[in-house]
């Protein structure tokens, strides 16, 4: 996990004084920002047009593949399931993990200075982290689906009954909104000194800790804390569950049985490695500049790349929305 150490105001992304990179206003004794600068991905020019072609691109995939899924699940009465109800779900929270980012990336791309106010940069973290941990518990939730479909197939309509399914869900919402809102709360409290440069694309818990000029011992525990409940226990959850799967797949006589088996949890499988793999890549390695500037193309993977991807994997691999978007082009056709 990441620690950082309080560096002196002087030397927090204070640029030349005929380049002033944030607005300054007075509180008592301190000096502090009302407007940040987002350094990006990229400072050269010849850059720029190419990647906003690039994600524009990525983010309109995004927003039809999963405003696609969400309407093919709701159409489909045979996907009124619970795997696919929180499949739609998991779309949802795709949907705005990446609109939370991607456009003011965007927008940044074609302006000359990457700024944002204070306000906007706290409401960016907060609805960041909100749709970050909950997709983490949605993974979970999905996975606990899967345990249910092929551990238990006989108590399956019991213990994923619409109640249970919408209970979770609510508290996949829930672990959200209070993860989110105590890591926005104990973050407005830092003060962050002279000019502000944010050495990222957009607002995130560990570029904004680096620039703080206060102490910032309580947030990095509040870090260590709840990364430990919304990152570890979802991956133990996880983990778990594929363990008793893969047990009772062995167990399985025919291969044709096996195979049928596997097929269900590969979609599953795909969104949790990509998802979890970029983000620990972000999150787990040591603190550093030169680690923060990788970070940028991880927090790239895991902010604008899984969203387009997680319903391409669940429609390529998955025969019954395959079908289901067949039955729906079929029918429009007759129409």
């Amino acid at each position: 996990m990441k620690t950082f150490s309080p560096r002196p105001p002087q030397h927090q992304g204070v640029l030349p004084e005929s380049e002033p990179a944030a607005k300054i206003r007075d509180s008592g004794n301190h000096s502090t920002v009302t407007e940040f600068i987002l350094a990006g991905l990229t400072e050269k020019p010849e850059l720029q047009l190419p990647l906003l072609i690039l994600f524009l691109g990525v983010y309109v995939v995004t927003v039809v593949g999963n405003l696609a899924m969400i309407t093919l699940i709701g159409l489909s009465a045979h996907l009124h399931t619970p795997m696919y109800y929180f499949l739609s779900n998991l779309s949802f929270i795709d949907l705005c993990h990446s609109t939370v980012i991607t456009p003011k990336m965007l927008v940044n791309f074609v302006t000359e200075k990457n700024i944002i106010s204070y306000s906007a940069c706290m409401t960016q973290l907060y609805f960041f982290l909100l749709f970050g941990i909950a997709e983490c518990h949605m993974l979970a939730a999905m996975a606990y689906d899967r345990y249910a479909a092929i551990c238990n197939p006989l108590l399956y309509n019991v213990v994923t009954s619409s109640h249970i399914c919408f209970r979770l869900t609510v508290g996949v919402y829930i672990l959200g909104i209070v993860g989110s809102t105590i890591h926005t709360l104990f973050m407005m409290r830092l003060l962050f000194c002279q000019r502000s440069v944010i050495n990222h694309y957009f607002c995130d818990l560990f570029p904004l800790l680096e620039i703080s000029c206060s102490s910032i011992f309580i947030n990095e525990l509040l870090v260590l804390v709840l990364s430990a409940f919304n990152i570890l226990t979802p991956a133990f959850t996880i983990l778990a569950s594929y363990i008793f799967i893969i047990a009772s797949i062995l167990r399985i006589r025919s291969t044709e049985g096996r195979c049928k088996a596997f097929r269900t949890c590969s979609s599953h499988i795909s969104a949790v490695a990509v998802f979890f793999g970029s983000a620990a890549f972000m999150y787990l390695q040591p603190s550093s500049v030169s680690s923060m500037d990788q970070g940028k193309v991880s927090s790239v993977f895991y902010t604008t790349i899984v969203p387009m991807l997680n319903p391409l994997i669940y429609s390529l691999q998955n025969k019954d929305v395959k079908f289901a978007l067949k039955k729906i082009q079929g029918s429009r056709k007759c129409s």
